[in-house]
């Protein structure tokens, strides 16, 4: 019983091992760069939960997708980690009825969708991406009145900037929405 249990230790341990050997490999990995003597030596450091950044010398990132709502200056923008991508006006939600403050999860698309609510029945809603309950950012083609708040909570883009959009996000992507 006890060579039973000491082999399979033997066994996992071995594996263990044998997956670190692997990652400190991948890791200390010189480029046989011919004709130089500098050699690189690629690092990770852990930048958040859904990044890892890979520098080589020359710093390559695989930076999130976000999204920003600035309700203040009716303006959304996507940004890669740092880098500014879009930048759009847009009409957020009237004082009666805001647009919700906080962080979100894009966590449905649409390519079209019927939205329905107290005082509005609106078919065919352009690039719909939801990110709070009922609440999303899609295209408006019902009016042209971006940069005021307009809505009933939703984020409205022109339609086209709103395919922009929807096809640069994807679900799961983070929604920041402030004043």
């Amino acid at each position: 019983m006890q060579t039973w249990i000491r082999s399979g230790g033997i066994r996992s341990s071995g594996t263990f091992c044998t997956g670190v050997a692997l990652m400190v490999t991948l890791f200390s990995w010189s480029s046989p760069l011919t004709g130089t003597s500098n050699s690189t030596t690629a690092t990770a450091t852990l930048v958040d939960e859904n990044s890892i950044t890979l520098s080589n010398n020359i710093r390559q990132t695989s930076q999130p997708r976000w999204i920003e709502i600035d309700l203040s200056e009716q303006r959304l923008r996507a940004w890669e980690g740092n880098k500014l991508v879009h930048s759009y006006r847009i009409s957020g939600g009237k004082r009666s009825t805001p647009t919700p403050i906080g962080r979100f999860r894009i966590n449905s698309k649409y390519r079209t969708h019927r939205m329905r609510g107290r005082g509005y029945n609106i078919p065919d809603v352009p690039y719909t991406m939801y990110f709070y309950r009922g609440y999303a950012i899609h295209g408006a083609y019902w009016h042209n009145r971006f940069g005021t708040p307009v809505s009933h909570g939703c984020v409205n883009l022109p339609v086209k900037q709103a395919r922009n959009l929807y096809n640069w996000a994807s679900t799961g992507t983070l929604v920041v929405v402030r004043k």
